[in-house]
């Protein structure tokens, strides 16, 4: 038995493979609620009404999906351009961190400065700040051949450690009573609400406008053309005459800038303030939604939903029907692989020998 690539591979079968990659996950995954001593149907139907059944849960399903759609662009922009960033966390709290030493100003040159023009220079800052973290390790890669991989993901435990000190130090709230958070953003910088009384702010349609706007450049400029030559075939590219320095430098200014970028959103629609556990693993996360979405920007919309509602739904279903909450991970990381081997199958078949 062998793999050979199939001669045509139809935009159904594209289509085909993580739908039905979702209802193999669910199917395997039913399996363990069963051996949990819960009904599989129910239990998937509590599921859903803990991530859609009102407008509290939608509105909680949509909040969560901001960063994750954000950190899941970061990275299919990067992996379109075979830029493997795993530093996604690091990035959101680069860009939170300049967020709010920007919008945190409350006195001197911040109270001078109108909202109109310190929002945007504190989203600029935010998203500089994500893309200078990860320009480093992409020419590194470029120039010295060196594993992004193992850069990108070693600088995430160096953020971390900065963003403590710093929280511990310089930047910690003197009204936090001795709670380790930064200074509040001033409220004139803070994301309105979409919906009000619920916690969904305008940040989504942030995400939304970028995942169009990244789709848009992938699809229909020459810059994209050049981000998907230099995937397909870097040595090709660069002899066809595609700059691909230049290219990653790009790739590599748009991941880390869309990373630091859902920090920034993440702290002026959510929290107001920087905390060491603000994200509970989105910029991973959006490595996930990528894979689950093609490396499509539309798709991560779609899968960053699908992950969200995943997350959110299961803290009611656990509650209801007493399966424990790991059951989200579980769903999560098997759709994964999954769609791995479904995106596998519609480039390849088994021949028998």
């Amino acid at each position: 038995m062998r793999l050979e690539p199939r001669p045509h591979t139809s935009a159904w079968a594209y289509l085909a493979a993580p739908v039905g990659a979702v209802l193999f996950t669910l199917l395997v995954c039913g399996l363990l609620v069963r051996w949990a001593g819960a009904p599989v149907g129910p239990t998937y139907g509590l599921l859903l009404q803990g991530a859609f059944g009102s407008v509290f849960a939608l509105t909680e399903t949509l909040t969560r999906a901001v960063p994750l759609i954000l950190t899941g662009l970061a990275a299919a922009v990067a992996f379109r351009a075979r830029l493997f960033n795993i530093g996604a966390e690091g990035q959101l709290y680069a860009g939170a961190l300049a967020a709010v030493a920007v919008g945190g100003l409350h006195g001197g040159t911040g109270l001078a400065w109108p909202p109109a023009l310190l929002f945007p220079l504190m989203m600029l800052a935010a998203a500089l700040a994500g893309a200078v973290l990860l320009l480093g390790p992409a020419l590194l890669k470029a120039r010295l051949g060196v594993d992004e991989v193992v850069t990108t993901l070693l600088l995430n435990f160096v953020v971390l450690l900065l963003v403590s000190a710093l929280l511990d130090g310089a930047m910690k709230d003197p009204l936090a009573l001795g709670w380790p958070q930064s200074v509040a953003l001033q409220p004139e910088l803070e994301l309105d609400r979409l919906v009000p009384q619920t916690r969904l702010h305008t940040g989504l349609l942030w995400a939304l406008a970028l995942a169009v706007l990244l789709w848009a450049l992938l699809a229909r400029t020459v810059p994209g053309f050049d981000i998907r030559a230099t995937g397909a075939n870097p040595r090709a590219a660069a002899f066809a005459g595609v700059p691909v320095t230049r290219t990653v430098v790009l790739v590599a200014l748009l991941s880390g800038g869309l990373a630091g970028l859902a920090g920034a959103i993440e702290v002026a629609g959510r929290t107001s303030y920087l905390t060491l556990d603000m994200s509970p693993g989105y910029g991973y996360s959006g490595i996930v939604i990528a894979m689950l979405a093609g490396l499509h920007p539309l798709g991560v919309v779609a899968s960053g939903v699908f992950v969200a509602a995943v997350l959110v739904g299961s803290d009611s279903m656990s509650r209801a029907a007493g399966v424990p909450t790991y059951l989200a991970d579980v769903i999560v990381a098997t759709s994964l692989i999954a769609v791995l081997v479904a995106t596998l199958f519609t480039q390849y078949r088994l021949r028998w020998r």
